[in-house]
């Protein structure tokens, strides 16, 4: 009997923390058909929101390799893109998808270091 409740407990702790958002970044290869839709080649910075859930798309067209990372500070989410090995002439877009959390209020971008601001913010919505 105390093993049967143990591991209902455990299936509703592991169900409650799967359906919670997690704070994360991640680069995508293939881009959802609605989110290349909105995307405009004439700005190096978008954020484009997906209405009614804790995610975004943060479009970024550079020279060179870009890395990415994240960094909470109070109620501020600070997404660091580093680019690297610039000697390409070639833009290319990197499409990052973004798990958000609801206690964050605040986004900053910082391009090598250096707080830069969202060329456009655009929404979506998912589903039919």
């Amino acid at each position: 009997m105390k093993k049967l409740l143990f591991l209902a407990l455990l299936s509703v702790f592991l169900l409650t923390a799967c359906n919670s958002p997690t704070l994360s970044i991640s680069e995508i290869e293939i881009v959802p058909d609605k989110v290349q839709e909105v995307i405009d080649e004439k700005y190096t910075l978008q954020k484009i929101n997906v209405v009614d859930k804790d995610i975004s798309y943060v479009v970024f067209r550079s020279k060179g390799t870009v890395t990415s990372d994240l960094e909470t500070q109070g109620n501020t989410l600070i997404i660091k893109l580093d680019v690297t090995n610039q000697q390409d002439n070639a833009i290319k877009q990197h499409v990052y998808k973004l798990t958000l959390d609801p206690n964050l209020d605040t986004i900053d971008i910082h391009i090598n270091g250096k707080s830069t601001s969202i060329d456009n913010v655009a929404g979506i919505k998912e589903g039919n």
